[in-house]
């Protein structure tokens, strides 16, 4: 018998459907949920494992577990909780084998600045314009100082502050109370607080900037203007 073509998948389908479909096989409908959801998953492994190319790693090794488990999810859980709960398991799995190695990068103090590369461009991002310079350069300080966060505070805090997920959803992803949650997320914002607070302290001695190029443009100047008789 003539297998019939599965049905074309919509990209706006709620998750659920794509979900039962990618349990079924159909993995265009999986392709969707990937696209729809790689930005809060990478960056949950980001948060974890400070590494990108790691992230990259753990993501795709989560997809291939989500996706071999598909039929077997029920949807007690929202599809973003149920991956984002298995993206974090990866990569906390890969952070204890890392250990075990002794090769894990040091706790960072709350005011450090590793180095931190750009975090992948969100698809919808290229039809928008190009952030100013201002704004990039914002986003980068942000990143470092988000980076820099300790492990205890660092996934909580882009969880919730930058993925938006409920205390309970991250409570749960976590396995931790949400009272736990709530503590770790105000302790990171205050960390991030101070951080940024001593960034912009050192930076007030450069604003306004004189010298250079702009103090040898008004002394030329003036001096110019004093041998016109």
């Amino acid at each position: 018998m003539t297998q019939q073509p599965r049905p074309a998948v919509d990209a706006n389908a709620p998750d659920t459907e794509l979900a039962a479909r990618a349990g079924r096989g159909d993995s265009a409908a999986f392709e969707v949920l990937m696209r729809r959801h790689n930005r809060t998953l990478f960056r949950t492994a980001r948060a974890i494992l400070r590494d990108d190319a790691e992230a990259e790693d753990a993501l795709q090794e989560a997809y291939l577990q989500a996706y071999h488990a598909l039929p077997g999810f029920r949807a007690e859980a929202r599809f973003a909780t149920w991956m984002v709960r298995i993206v974090a398991n990866e990569a906390l799995m890969r952070l204890r084998k890392e250990t075990r190695r002794a090769q894990i990068v040091p706790m960072q103090s709350a005011d450090a600045t590793p180095g931190l590369e750009e975090l992948p461009d969100n698809p919808m991002d290229h039809q928008r314009p190009e952030p100013s310079a201002e704004r990039a350069e914002v986003r980068r300080l942000l990143e470092k100082q988000i980076d820099a966060l300790p492990d205890a505070y660092r996934t909580v805090f882009m969880l919730r502050a930058v993925e938006e997920l409920p205390v309970e959803e991250v409570a749960a992803v976590l396995q931790m109370p949400e009272a736990t949650v709530r503590t770790r997320f105000f302790r990171a914002r205050s960390l991030l607080r101070e951080a940024l607070a001593q960034k912009i302290d050192l930076a007030y001695a450069d604003a306004f900037a004189f010298a250079g190029q702009r103090c040898d443009r008004i002394v030329s100047a003036v001096l110019a203007r004093l041998k016109t008789p």
